[in-house]
């Protein structure tokens, strides 16, 4: 009954030869390099982007927020933009929530 719950262990062939530990590690090195490729990578070049885009906005350029909003730039610091919207209506966000420039969303929705 006990034999349903318990494996019995037994000895390894004494003549067998030990697997190189290095050999184990093979499989995480390899998850590693994929993962680095396919995901750290891309990730950085895309943050360097958008720090590089951040640090040239300038006055008067049309942009667009990460939650949708579209906007000419009345005021810039160094962490709060003032975007003048279509009415006169003027709003603060954060520097960070500029999504990109309005430029490239409007001439897709023209098309």
């Amino acid at each position: 009954m006990l034999n349903l719950f318990i494996s019995n262990a037994y000895a390894q062939a004494a003549g067998a030869p030990a697997q190189n530990p290095l050999m184990s590690m093979i499989p995480f090195v390899l998850v590693f390099v994929v993962m680095y490729f396919f995901m750290i990578r891309p990730q950085k070049k895309r943050m360097e982007e958008e720090q590089n885009f951040l640090s040239k906005l300038s006055h008067g350029e049309e942009v667009f927020t990460k939650s949708g909003i579209l906007g000419k730039i009345s005021g810039i610091t160094d962490k709060v933009v003032t975007l003048e919207l279509e009415g006169g209506t003027k709003i603060k966000i954060l520097k960070t929530h500029v999504g990109g420039s309005a430029k490239s969303v409007l001439t897709e929705v023209t098309k």
